[in-house]
């Protein structure tokens, strides 16, 4: 079976988010084109329908060795500061295009916890186990 028609997991999904969060904060995508690539990335089943919907976006940065994470303190603390930030700018974005629609229109159903909840629930698992990493460690 090819790669491409391996089923997705919600690891994979989380990622194709984080990388269009980071090209809506920069400029590269409109609000309504990331509100269409979200909801497609989230209801693809394989990775061959999450490949298109970050083709045409730059690559993300290649990770950064331990050691120059250190400004942050230990495990990557500014990576999830940075995560979080990330987070919190699509969240704030998502919800007043939900607001500003529902003004419009009148209140709907609110999609955007579909947005928001599962990243947010993602990103603070993987909070609370980066920050007790240290004591199992040593």
């Amino acid at each position: 079976m090819p790669a491409t028609e391996l089923r997705a997991a919600d690891t994979d999904r989380t990622a194709v988010a984080e990388v269009l969060g980071r090209a809506l904060s920069e400029g590269r995508l409109t609000v309504t084109e990331y509100d269409e690539r979200l909801a497609a990335a989230y209801a693809a089943r394989t990775l061959a329908e999450l490949a298109p919907l970050t083709a045409d976006l730059p690559a993300p940065a290649p990770a950064r060795r331990p050691e120059q994470r250190a400004t942050y303190g230990s495990c990557g603390g500014g990576d999830l500061r940075q995560a979080w930030r990330g987070y919190l700018t699509v969240a704030l974005v998502v919800w007043a295009v939900y607001l500003a629609s529902s003004l419009a229109g009148g209140f709907g159903y609110p999609w955007p916890v579909w947005v928001v909840g599962p990243w947010g629930a993602v990103l603070l698992g993987r909070t609370l186990t980066t920050r007790g990493a240290p004591a199992r460690r040593g």
